[in-house]
């Protein structure tokens, strides 16, 4: 090196020191800076956005009691994050959007060393369970004499086995003598939580909910007003639950197909009302959020006078989450049916639970499938204590979109033939407790030597015992 360039090398390396320097000291006072000034009003909120758009890490944040809602803001603010939505029904829950672009881990390890933080967690990807292989076309049976007119009605062996397509005869759910006491009733709303539903479909359009117009629209502080004239979709923020991946709408289908209209097929209810709400892509994939902000949507139509008591989840993973739980559990002390899909992975869940139908609560029925020989499926999760009871999930015929009809397998479609029944129970007993409800349906079981020390129960629901039919 030249000595006569040494001193101006020097210098500048000196300088670059001293600004790199002054930019982390800058950066530091960014992130400790908050306003102090009482008269300056700060709104944090966005606008809805789509699934594709959500790049940015994202956390819930239960604080502790006592926290305010400026205090909670403000402190988002220190960190540089966006306060996404505040889940109304459950106390200092938030949502929380990192606007720093730091990897998720890190945006939870800033949240956990808080002294208001009572938990916080990942905003955890969902995914719908796969579907068992190896499923036999549907073969559309004529309908038996003794049931509804609708011309699919004789492959649908859940509720009336008769041995079709070499299963066990009366292996079913005891449909047809249920249905002599009760069809369902339009004064029960059930809400179907997945990934929308076709409300356009005509087996089903007949027995979906709709805002009464006497009802002011769904309001929430952050996502603004939203016209929930046919339900909610967490998954934008918008009025529009429709279906575009099949799977909610296979749910509806087995819950409230409408029954004895002489097209397709019959639900466990001819008469129902039915309430999707969409948190779940055309890929079958949803957050913990937004499933945790349509359930906060059923606690709010529940509060506004909407008699919805049922919600079918079938749907689940093996992620934990405190705020799921929270909020399901607050749906149960507002007097909310939770009805979970124990899983498709053939998974001791004793051992290995799958969530949502793994929390312990008082709401919470986790349902594992049978096929039509009375057997558990192959694909199914157990627990002789955490799977409560079993219900046939191979092989079910339903609606699909676009008018069609297809024929599903799993513990997905064993869950709203549960679903079913309680709807049917609160068709004559729409004041029954959520604890009674619950109970009722645990009881009304036929006992199974294939779910002996594999479910709860050791049944499998039946319709006109919980019904009183029989």
């Amino acid at each position: 090196m030249n000595r006569q360039n040494f001193p101006k090398h020097l210098l500048l390396a000196v300088t670059i020191i001293m600004l790199a320097a002054m930019v982390g000291q800058i950066r530091r006072w960014q992130r400790d800076w908050h306003p102090r000034r009482s008269n300056v009003s700060f709104t944090i909120a966005q606008p809805p956005r789509s699934v594709t758009e959500r790049s940015a890490a994202e956390v819930l944040v239960r604080f502790r009691q006592g926290t305010t809602l400026d205090r909670i803001k403000d402190i988002a603010l220190r960190q540089h994050d966006l306060v996404e939505d505040r889940i109304e029904s459950v106390n200092n829950l938030v949502v929380i959007e990192d606007e720093d672009g730091l990897d998720v881990n890190a945006v939870v390890n800033e949240y956990r060393a808080l002294p208001d933080v009572e938990y916080v967690e990942p905003n955890y990807t969902i995914n719908l369970d796969p579907e068992p292989k190896g499923v036999v076309p549907p073969s559309y049976l004529d309908s038996a004499t003794n049931g509804p007119n609708d011309p699919m009605f004789g492959d649908q062996w859940s509720l009336e086995n008769t041995g079709q397509r070499g299963g066990q005869t009366k292996a079913d759910i005891s449909a047809l003598a249920a249905w002599e006491k009760t069809k369902g009733s339009d004064k029960v709303v059930v809400a179907v939580l997945d990934s929308g539903v076709d409300y356009t479909h005509p087996d089903l359009i007949k027995n979906m909910w709709v805002r009464p117009p006497n009802m002011s629209r769904y309001s929430d502080d952050q996502l603004g007003t939203v016209d929930d004239a046919h339900g909610f979709n967490a998954v934008n923020n918008t009025g529009d639950p429709m279906d575009d991946n099949g799977h909610g709408t296979h749910c509806a289908g087995i819950i409230g197909a409408e029954g004895d209209n002489n097209q397709g097929i019959a639900g466990v209810n001819w008469k129902v009302e039915i309430m999707p709400l969409k948190f779940m892509n055309a890929n079958g994939s949803g957050t913990t959020a937004d499933a945790i902000k349509a359930i906060n949507y059923v606690i709010d139509r529940k509060r506004a006078g909407v008699p919805v008591r049922v919600i079918n989840a079938s749907w689940g993973s093996t992620a934990k989450s405190k705020a799921l739980e929270d909020a399901i559990r607050k749906a149960g002390e507002e007097g909310i049916l939770f009805v979970a899909a124990a899983g498709n992975s053939s998974a001791d869940s004793d051992r290995s639970p799958h969530y949502p139908a793994g929390y312990n609560l008082p709401n919470v029925i986790a349902v594992a499938a049978l096929n039509r020989n009375d057997d558990l499926a192959s694909f199914s999760n157990y627990g002789a204590k955490s799977v409560h009871i079993a219900a046939p999930g191979a092989e079910i015929l339903s609606t699909w979109l676009n008018g069609a009809f297809e024929e599903h397998s799993g513990t997905s479609m064993a869950t709203p033939e549960v679903v079913g029944v309680a709807a049917l129970v609160l068709s004559l007993d729409p004041d029954i407790s959520v604890k009674d409800l619950r109970q009722r349906l645990m009881d009304a079981t036929d006992p199974l030597p294939a779910l002996k020390g594999k479910v709860v129960t050791g049944g499998r629901i039946n319709a006109a015992l919980a019904v009183g039919a029989k």
